[in-house]
């Protein structure tokens, strides 16, 4: 496991959410259970009602929206829903390479 959380490092997970979405809390709990197998991962979230610009820049058209980034910033996985834990954990696996 010690491998896996130093190849994460530098890795962010991105939640663009709404605060009604219902989805949007279960997929919030995936990133969860994420972050707990790998706390050097970075996790933010971004309400699509604070933030419509950013929303807009990133190309977000449904909440929830899951981006994962590479450690210099590139998108390498996005899932419009409610991504799996698996689904997660192999885009930072794609992420670190």
């Amino acid at each position: 496991m010690g491998e896996v959380i130093m190849a994460a490092e530098g890795v962010r997970l991105e939640l663009y959410s709404s605060s009604f979405c219902a989805a949007c809390r279960r997929t919030r709990a995936v990133l969860g259970r994420v972050e707990g197998m790998l706390p050097e991962i970075g996790l933010v979230e971004h309400d699509v009602a604070d933030a419509p610009d950013l929303a807009e820049r990133n190309g977000i058209t449904a909440t929830p929206t899951v981006i994962v980034r590479a450690p210099g910033g590139g998108e390498v996985f996005r899932a419009a829903g409610v991504p799996s834990v698996q689904q997660v954990l192999r885009a930072v696996a794609l992420a670190s390479e």
